[in-house]
């Protein structure tokens, strides 16, 4: 696993072991920022994300890399917690991030409190824990850190749908690569 473009290209980053963490692959990560970042290699300066269950880090190190401001990692895992930010020692990066160990839904209560507004939500939940994604993003649709040009994007498994919307938030594509699939949302107009 590695870091696929930016400052920090190809520089690689550590994972654990066990089917608890599930990185996000090297394909998938790039085709997704690819769509982010639509030809432009500075669409992500200055941008903030929120990446959840972020496991090793690796959306939300990319994301830095390829210059967004400010990364909100959510880990349950004190493990996981612990590699995220070992990995982000490994490649110099001392700030621009901030590592909540907690349950996904007490991060965002603390961030919403600090007045944090995201350009981009990244979530992906273990494949196995199907019923977090409506529970994450009906939280997201009703919460003040996701605004009208917000990106929320939920990784998944290609056979598990996690629905065309969820409160306000409505899904505006979707892409399936091998086994995975990435939708993305925004809140819907008049929102």
């Amino acid at each position: 696993m590695r870091v696929i473009a930016g400052q920090y290209r190809s520089r690689p980053l550590r994972s654990l072991r066990g089917l608890d963490v599930r990185p996000t692959s090297d394909r998938l990560r790039e085709t997704l920022f690819d769509v982010l970042c639509a030809g432009n290699p500075r669409a992500l300066a200055g941008t903030t994300w929120l990446d959840l269950y972020a496991g090793t880090g690796a959306v939300g190190i990319e994301a830095l890399s390829r210059g967004a401001a400010m990364v909100h990692f959510a880990e349950l895992s004190k493990a996981a917690a612990d590699l995220i930010a070992a990995n982000l020692k490994s490649l110099g990066i001392g700030s621009g991030f901030e590592i909540a160990n907690a349950e996904t839904v007490v991060a965002l209560r603390k961030w919403q409190s600090a007045g944090a507004v995201a350009d981009y939500v990244f979530l992906d939940p273990p494949y196995r824990m199907q019923d977090d994604y409506a529970k994450t993003l009906q939280i997201l649709a009703g919460s003040k850190l996701v605004a009208t040009q917000t990106v929320v994007i939920a990784e998944h498994e290609k056979r598990f749908d996690p629905g065309e919307n969820s409160g306000r938030l409505v899904r505006f594509r979707r892409l399936n690569q091998s086994d995975a699939a990435l939708s993305f949302y925004r809140l819907a107009c008049g929102s």
